[in-house]
């Protein structure tokens, strides 16, 4: 794969980490000391604390789809910017919500391959699923 292929998939990976419910793949996905920001949902630093609030923000969740697309990867060496938006559908038993934004990622070559260092989450638009 290129690294712009390795880059798209680690977008794609922290979405099937949540999607399938397999949280601790998230370490796969942050650097150990990588900052996530979203905004006025929380911070948290490394896959380790990303995981631990996925688990337990998801907890309830019925199902969960995160797709991820218009990966926008500019490689520079062993750094690259990315943008990624996504529209996330999450699923409870009484509704949902629609959640639709953008990530603006740095991400780092490291020797366990392309990592997220720095992540903030941009909400576009926020839309409540009513019960089906």
């Amino acid at each position: 794969m290129t690294d712009r292929d390795e880059i798209v998939e680690l977008t794609v990976r922290y979405a099937t980490a949540i999607d399938s419910r397999q949280y601790s793949l998230l370490t796969t996905v942050f650097a150990d000391d990588g900052h996530v920001d979203y905004g006025e949902i929380g911070q948290w630093t490394g896959g380790a604390e990303v995981a631990e609030f996925m688990e337990a923000a998801h907890v309830g969740a019925t199902h969960t789809m995160h797709r991820m697309t218009n990966q926008a990867v500019n490689i520079n060496g062993d750094t690259a910017t990315v943008r990624t938006y996504v529209d996330a559908l999450i699923l409870f038993e009484g509704g949902g919500v629609n959640p639709i934004g953008y990530y603006d990622d740095h991400v780092v070559r490291t020797d366990a391959g392309w990592r997220i260092s720095r992540r903030t989450y941009t909400s576009v638009r926020l839309t409540a699923v009513p019960a089906q």
